[in-house]
């Protein structure tokens, strides 16, 4: 990412760690409490900050107010990245609309479409993130994009993406879940929308289900908080206070996974047992070009390909260092062999998402764990 767009990154997790303490009364609590209540005292006339829990509470209040300094634009909390995406199609889209979705991103989107949105008369098509920017845009209501893609990591240049899909007339939605707003402000590179499960390295525990959507439209802001408020598709309490918890040391933490990643891809790609790797910060790889132009880091996500399915196996339950797991963005090194779920990828290609542990001992984890194929 250029160098100018750092110090406006490095004030909006500024913000982001102050949003609630920076606006308190002597005597306050540091951190948001975390208010259970689905009740709230109202007499006479409705009009309250808080009426009912399914509307919102303060606890899902200070979360989203961290993530919209992160943002720098107004956010809306879903109890799940997967909520938070069928809240932004389903409030966007109409029977006889056509999208354009990604081919190669997260299945359950794709899944969502086959089973809800077509019979409802919605047409979608298909393209690879690595074409989307030579794809005919006209005609489509909105172009989906995940940037990059899981598991493949492609990435597609957002900025003349956005200038396209202006001209078309088509809203351009990204998923920002693998890199974050933090390495990739997608609503500056041109996108109307940004979603993100923040399951993942926002919250970065791996222990609280979470996603938010966020936009400079009001318009499009206000149909999705009217869907979340008609469905009840709201976050908990619990939940919401412990993505804001995992927020305060994104910063932090992205920071030492990235340059794992980064040690853990240039390990691989000179191993023997391994047949390719794809890392975005590597540069040789395909997507390193416009990495370089719209992310600030290369992210924490490394695509390895072994020969075969039984090596991708061995590689992943060797030690208690790559725990297997399906979701990725936590403190712990994880991966999985992605076949397993449909994705259109070799039997061997493994979607490792690096963590936090101190690098020295995971490259010998990793180099072990190699050696032994």
């Amino acid at each position: 990412m250029t160098a100018q767009m750092q110090p406006d990154r490095h004030a909006r997790i500024m913000n982001a760690l102050h949003a609630y303490s920076g606006h308190q009364s002597k005597g306050d609590p540091a951190n948001p409490p975390i208010v259970s209540s689905v009740k709230f005292n109202l007499p006479g006339d409705p009009s309250a900050p808080y009426v009912y829990g399914r509307y919102g509470t303060p606890t899902l209040d200070a979360t989203e107010a961290a993530l919209s300094a992160l943002e720098a634009a107004p956010v809306i909390g879903f109890p799940s990245g997967m909520a938070a995406i069928t809240a932004t199609l389903l409030s966007v889209v109409s029977p006889g609309d056509q999208i354009l979705l990604p081919s190669d991103g997260y299945f359950t989107v794709r899944s969502l479409t086959k089973e809800f949105l077509e019979p409802l008369g919605v047409q979608a098509d298909y393209v690879a993130t690595r074409d989307i920017n030579e794809h005919d845009l006209n005609g489509y209501k909105l172009v989906w994009v995940e940037t990059p893609s899981n598991p493949g990591l492609d990435i597609c240049d957002l900025r003349d993406l956005s200038v396209r899909a202006k001209k078309a007339n088509s809203l351009l939605i990204a998923d920002n879940t693998s890199a974050t707003p933090f390495l990739q402000p997608v609503l500056d590179l041109g996108a109307d929308i940004s979603v993100s499960s923040d399951t993942k390295a926002i919250s970065g525990h791996g222990d609280a289900l979470f996603g938010h959507v966020a936009s400079r439209h009001g318009s499009l802001m206000d149909r999705i908080r009217l869907w979340r408020k008609l469905s009840g598709s709201i976050s908990g309490p619990w939940e919401s206070f412990l993505v804001y918890r995992g927020l305060q040391t994104l910063e932090v933490r992205l920071q030492r996974m990235c340059a794992n990643a980064m040690a853990v891809a240039r390990l691989a790609s000179e191993h023997s047992a391994v047949e390719s790797v794809r890392y975005p910060g590597l540069a040789r790889d395909p997507s390193h070009s416009i990495a370089r132009t719209q992310m600030a880091d290369f992210g924490f996500l490394v695509g390895l390909t072994f020969g075969t399915r039984k090596q991708a196996d061995q590689f992943l339950t060797y030690g208690p260092s790559i725990y297997p797991a399906t979701s990725f963005g936590s403190v712990h090194t994880s991966g999985e062999r992605r076949a397993r779920w449909g994705d259109a990828v070799p039997e061997g290609a493994v979607r490792l998402s690096v963590g936090c542990e101190p690098t020295d001992r995971l490259l010998d984890a990793i180099q072990e764990a190699l050696d032994a194929l």
